[in-house]
């Protein structure tokens, strides 16, 4: 069961308040944690998109949110994993069909409400990284307005507030 194996591969993130928070919610809402029906919060899966030398990443303006994030979105009954929903996710809305994660380890773990646009009310969002050459063709898809690889260390001023400092996490997770 999907939501077994997740429990299985937050369990084996190193201790945090965050991972505590992810455990319970998911614990407690089982199989509906994972749905986007499931109920108003709910966990979704993300991809970081880098260049092979993570000089650059690949993001997406989002349409609704009006603001450069990485890919991602809910998961689909069609999903054996939140990881095979992060790369689904990744390759729909950076048009690159042959991406591929980089590993299945969950490298980002960011709980956000959601206000606006949106029908849900939080995002339990788990992050993954992919890797892509930055010459690679991409397309824009419904749910985005532009699609753009930026240096890691100049990106756009539209981002979230915990953007720059969720990607800088992300960089060195995935140093170690």
């Amino acid at each position: 069961m999907i939501a077994d194996d997740f429990l299985t591969s937050l369990a084996a993130l190193p201790a945090s308040p965050v991972r505590e928070r992810y455990l319970a919610f998911v614990a407690a809402g089982g199989a509906d944690a994972l749905k986007r029906d499931g109920g108003p919060e709910h966990v979704t899966a993300s991809c970081f998109v880098f260049s092979p030398d993570y000089e650059n990443v690949l993001l997406c303006f989002h349409r609704k949110g009006q603001f450069w994030v990485q890919f991602g979105g809910h998961l689909e009954p069609q999903d054996a994993s939140v990881a095979d929903a992060a790369l689904r996710e990744a390759r729909e809305e950076s048009g690159i069909a042959d991406l591929t994660l980089r590993s299945d380890a969950i490298v980002d773990l960011d709980r956000h409400e959601l206000h606006g646009g949106f029908a849900c009310a939080a995002h339990w969002d788990v992050g993954f990284v992919a890797l892509a050459a930055p010459d690679v063709a991409v397309a824009v898809s419904d749910e985005s307005e532009d699609v753009r690889w930026f240096p890691t260390n100049a990106l756009p001023a539209a981002v979230p507030d915990n953007f720059p400092a969720r990607m800088a996490a992300v960089l060195g997770a995935i140093a170690r």
